[in-house]
């Protein structure tokens, strides 16, 4: 009986990972409806070809979440993609979500710390760790939505990050539960503020406007609102030059945050 569930389990995750079925609340796993056709002729041709190993996937499956978001990556579209069999992905990578880990874990490799102790200070160091994954971020909008903050995952780039912000905490004398506390929200501060990158990424792709393009489209109404007098001091502000600027808001916060740092510091920088 074990072995059976163990099968069907394996099967479902398979089949879900392809984008054949989706699990439904109340439901259980159910068949996806298809939009189109059969799969392309191609497709079902498709065989394993001698040059695909784990990078490849890997590297072709970043190019698809960049383009397209990291919820239009299946393995099928992706076997698709490296113009092979479905299930000759599965001799590479165990399942969706492990690709996931390998992927952002490669885009976190991407960024390289300075030398050892340099930058010098414990904000400068914590700063240069915030903004290489902001940069990170910035270049893979998914890769944030893919990250948890409650559930740490095992990636060897993740733990770099971990690493350096943790013994920076550790230099500056907090204890263990505070360098955790501190770590923890930092990094959360900083994957929060990314997830609005991909919002927008998919905002983009839904309505073909960039984001001043929707704000001017909502110009008129916001007008008609605020011009009732019950938001006085949104009036005010709104009336005031404004820059809608992601990056300028994530240096902004930043700043603050480590301010709060630095006032909890048990012995004042």
């Amino acid at each position: 009986m074990g072995v059976a569930m163990a099968t069907a389990t394996r099967v479902i995750t398979v089949l879900r990972d392809e984008g054949l079925v989706d699990t439904r609340p109340g439901a259980g796993t159910v068949v996806r409806e298809r939009s189109g056709g059969p799969a392309p002729a191609a497709s079902r041709r498709a065989r394993r070809e001698p040059d695909l190993d784990q990078e490849r996937v890997v590297r072709v499956a970043v190019t698809v979440a960049d383009a397209e978001g990291l919820a239009a990556l299946t393995m099928r579209r992706l076997a698709t993609e490296l113009g092979v069999a479905t299930m000759s992905l599965y001799r590479h990578v165990v399942g969706r979500d492990a690709l996931t880990l390998l992927m952002v874990d490669a885009v976190l490799a991407e960024e390289q710390f300075p030398p050892e102790r340099a930058p010098n200070g414990w904000r400068a160091r914590l700063e240069a760790a915030a903004r290489s994954m902001w940069t990170v971020f910035r270049r893979h909008p998914w890769a944030a939505e893919a990250m948890s903050m409650t559930r740490p995952q095992v990636m060897p780039s993740l733990f770099r990050y971990a690493e350096w912000t943790l013994g920076t905490l550790r230099e500056m004398g907090l204890t263990p539960n505070d360098m955790m506390r501190t770590h923890i929200v930092f990094f959360g501060y900083v994957r929060s503020t990314a997830l609005s990158l991909q919002a927008e990424d998919q905002a983009l792709r839904d309505t073909g406007l960039t984001n001043d393009e929707w704000m001017d489209s909502q110009g008129e109404h916001m007008h008609r609102a605020i011009s009732t007098g019950q938001y006085p001091t949104m009036r005010f502000v709104l009336s005031q030059p404004f820059d809608f600027d992601l990056d300028t808001l994530f240096e902004f916060g930043l700043s603050r945050l480590l301010d709060g740092v630095a006032a909890a510091l048990p012995h004042p920088a």
